[in-house]
Formats: structure tokens, C-alpha cells, sequence
């Protein structure tokens, strides 16, 4: 007499990790693949969407059962294998805004170069700098508020660095991307 084996649904389905995914580009979201996989995108996207990249005679290779197959990749999560899990949590951001964060990158690089002297205004610009680029790369947007006051300090000529060419750039991304 044979012995019949009990195996719980979820415990079956994993031993069949079932066929691969085949994506010839992927610009954003989240794949996974395999018994017990899991995706998630809860990316940000804003601005205009980048171009997607030519795949013209582009041949992916078939992926094993469970795997995954892709041709090009500018941005997403991919997760494969066994209770694998793919979560694409990225900020994604407009041109302008782009823009902006190489302008404040090439202003905030020159900061050091001042002497923090009262009523230079060198830190007032250099803490608004680093609070205004740090919610543009962690959120890919700043408060209004933040945004016209950085403006308005690199405008005035109460500050020593506002004859800065960075500083002008800043200015004119800014207003930019207010408008």
C-alpha cells in the first residue's frame, strides 16, 4: 500500500516555480518571477518621461523557469527566485528639476570656498542649498517657500556669494521651475 503524502497548497506550488519573464526594455516598475515572488512599485514620477532607449535587433535570451529576461533597464526593480521580492521606491524627476539639483550640486561645491563671517549670509545660503537639494533628491520636489526664499537670498546682495555664476543659475533654475 503507498503512502499518500499530504503537501499544503502554497508548499506544492513552490516546488513548480512556473515559466521566466522576457521584458525587452523596462524604464520603470517593479517584475519579480518564482514561486512566492513578490512586486511593488511605489515609485514618484514627474516631468516629462525619459526617452526610451532603441532595441532595434535587440534578442533576449530565454530565461530559465522562474528567472527574468530583460533587454534594457534604465530604471525599476527586478527580483527572481524563491519568495524573491522587487520594489521600485524611486524618485524620478522632471527635466527642471534636474536642472536644479546640477545647479545647487555646483553651487553647494563652492560654498567652502567663503568664510562663514556674520552677516555674510554664506551659511543662511549654504543651510537653504543643502535643505532645498536634499528634499529635491529624497522627494524630487521642494516647498514653494524654501524654493522663492533660496531665490531671493542668492538675488539680494546681502549675501557674498550671490555674484556667483552657480549662484545666478540656481536663481534662473528656480524661477524656471516655479513658472
Amino acid at each position: 500500500m503507498s503512502e499518500e503524502q499530504n503537501v499544503p497548497q502554497d508548499e506544492e506550488d513552490r516546488s513548480h516555480p512556473g515559466g521566466g519573464v522576457a521584458i525587452g526594455t523596462m524604464t520603470g516598475g517593479a517584475v519579480a518571477s518564482g514561486s512566492g515572488a513578490s512586486a511593488e512599485d511605489r515609485s514618484q514620477r514627474t516631468g516629462t518621461p525619459e526617452p526610451v532607449p532603441d532595441v532595434t535587433g535587440l534578442t533576449l535570451p530565454v530565461p530559465a523557469a522562474g528567472g527574468v529576461s530583460i533587454g534594457t533597464l534604465t530604471g525599476g526593480a527586478v527580483a527572481a527566485g524563491l519568495d524573491a521580492r522587487a520594489v521600485d521606491a524611486s524618485v524620478r524627476t522632471g527635466a527642471d528639476v534636474r536642472q536644479l539639483l546640477e545647479a545647487l550640486g555646483e553651487l553647494h561645491g563652492q560654498l567652502p570656498l567663503f568664510a562663514r563671517v556674520e552677516g555674510n549670509g554664506v551659511a543662511e545660503v549654504e543651510q537653504e542649498v543643502t535643505t532645498v537639494r536634499g528634499e529635491l533628491q529624497r522627494t524630487g520636489e521642494a516647498p514653494r517657500t524654501r524654493l522663492e526664499r533660496l531665490r531671493d537670498l542668492l538675488r539680494g546682495s546681502g549675501t557674498a556669494v550671490s555674484g556667483l555664476a552657480s549662484a545666478l543659475a540656481v536663481v534662473q533654475a528656480i524661477e524656471q521651475l516655479l513658472a
